[in-house]
Order: C-alpha cells, then sequence, then structure tokens
C-alpha cells in the first residue's frame, strides 16, 4: 500500500495554502497513495513563533469548519485517508489537532496534542489547551493509523499505548526548524519507535522560511525494523511517497518478540 507525506510551505493566505494542499493530494492520490498526510499547522503560518496575544484564535476553527470539510469531500471524490493538522477551536478552549478522515469522508476523530511545550520560537502553552482525546487509533480503510503530533513524539509512553492498541502506521506532523534540535535527533527518535513498536512511521514536516524559523522539511518514512525507506529533501517542497507492506509488522522482533515478553506489572506505575 502507497501513503504520501505532503511536505509544504504556508504563508498568511490561508486559503492559498489550502488550495495546494488539495492540488497536491489529488496529485499523491493519482500516484497511487491511499493514506496522506500533512505537516504541523499545514494550512496557516507557525503562529507559535510570538507568544499568544488577545488575537491568538484569529487562525483557528471548528472542527467542522471549511479545511476539514473540504478534505472529507476530496477523500469521499479519491477514496482516500487523510490525515490532517489544523488550529482547532473547541467552545472557549483551542487545540493542536490532527482529524482523521476515512475514504468515504467519514470524520473518524481527532487526535490532539497532549504535550504542550514553550521555548524560543515555539511559544505554545499560550495557544493551546493540552489535548483530552486520550491517545486513541484509527481503524480505517486502509490500515490502522495512529497520530503522534510534533512535541508528542518525544514521549516513549505515548507511542507504546499506539502500538498497544494496534497502531500499523504512525504519522507523526512536524513543524520541526533547523538547529531546533541536535541534528539527526528527528530520525533516531522515528526509527528507534518503528523499531521498538513494529509500526511504521512517517513524519511530515513543513518547509519554507517564516520569521524567524527555517522549517527543514526533510520528512521520511521508517519501517518496523527501523529503517528509513523514503526521505523528502530539504529545503524545499515535496509529495514523498512510500510503499508500506503489513505483512512486515507482523513479522518485526516487536511484534514476534517484544510484546510477548513485556513485563509491566513490574513497572506500569512509573509510567
Amino acid at each position: 500500500m502507497r501513503i504520501a507525506c505532503i511536505q509544504q510551505s504556508a504563508g498568511k493566505d490561508t486559503r492559498r495554502n489550502l488550495e495546494k494542499g488539495l492540488r497536491n493530494a489529488r496529485i499523491a492520490a493519482q500516484k497511487g497513495a491511499r493514506i496522506i498526510a500533512f505537516a504541523e499547522l499545514a494550512f496557516t503560518p507557525f503562529y507559535p513563533q510570538t507568544p499568544a496575544t488577545s488575537s491568538a484564535t484569529d487562525w483557528a476553527e471548528p472542527l467542522d469548519g471549511p479545511t476539514v470539510w473540504a478534505f472529507r469531500e476530496l477523500a469521499r471524490e479519491l477514496g482516500v485517508v487523510f490525515v490532517l493538522n489544523f488550529f482547532e477551536r473547541d467552545g472557549d478552549k483551542t487545540y493542536d489537532t490532527s482529524p482523521v478522515i476515512d475514504a468515504d469522508g467519514t470524520l473518524l476523530g481527532s487526535t490532539r496534542m497532549i504535550h504542550i511545550t514553550d521555548y524560543e520560537g515555539f511559544h505554545e502553552k499560550g495557544y493551546y489547551t493540552p489535548g483530552d482525546h486520550g491517545v486513541p487509533v484509527y481503524h480505517t480503510a486502509h490500515g490502522v493509523i495512529g497520530v503522534a503530533i510534533c512535541y508528542d513524539r518525544h514521549y516513549p509512553e505515548y507511542m507504546r499505548a499506539l502500538a498497544i492498541q494496534g497502531a500499523e502506521i504512525v504519522f507523526v506532523p512536524q513543524a520541526g526548524a533547523v538547529g531546533e534540535w541536535p541534528e539527526g535527533l528527528y530520525e533516531a527518535e522515528m526509527r528507534v519507535a518503528a523499531f521498538q513498536n513494529g509500526y511504521f512511521t512517517a513524519l511530515v514536516n513543513r518547509v519554507g522560511r517564516e520569521a524567524k524559523l527555517t522549517f527543514a522539511g526533510a520528512s521520511f518514512v521508517c519501517n518496523p525494523m527501523g529503517k528509513v525507506i523514503a526521505r523528502a529533501p530539504e529545503g524545499r517542497e515535496e509529495i514523498l511517497w512510500a510503499d508500506i507492506s503489513p505483512e512486515m509488522i507482523r513479522e518485526s522482533p516487536a511484534r514476534r518478540l517484544f510484546f510477548r515478553d513485556r513485563r509491566p506489572e513490574l513497572y506500569a506505575q512509573w509510567l
């Protein structure tokens, strides 16, 4: 089965960002992608570069807003699954949210980022309420999907929870900047998570210069043996395709050995 990661830049014109995303999704589907994922906040500027102000929610929209509806209609037309990410408004609260849309256009649910950080260039605590949807997985027409939004990927217990629930591929919508973390860290984390948990990982990064930050791109996909099987270039927009096999999940060391030999009764209290 083929998946696609849409590595694109975003400007202040949200309509233009969305239209570009829809075009890229069509291209990905035309070349055989059955699951298509986007980077963190793919259709808005990366506003958390600056601390939140009274107008912080101007970029937010509800789960039943125009962005999600546009992709629901496209999913129904193309028969593909979408993993999105956007700034969600729900009543008086806002979240960093990844809706998952099935191939018939059904909104299966949404993952909300649960670990919220704050440091230079990433002032997220002023924008996001910690997610309250737990660590869901989604049984789609094209496989069982988990989502770890950006900062959540740093927590091994989160990544393990997805595996225990049967995730076959975990998408990581990210806004990773050049020089933000030590070189190679993104890849190391995702390779280890894939190997330890016996699933595919797909990190989808945004790209381009925005105010103080340059987003790296360099999206990639790892197989359950911890090997990178597809990689996008740094510094430019790209649609990254990867072909994945469920058989590799069943044959992985994690699914054959690691899960069998776990002793959670001895250490669960410290998680």
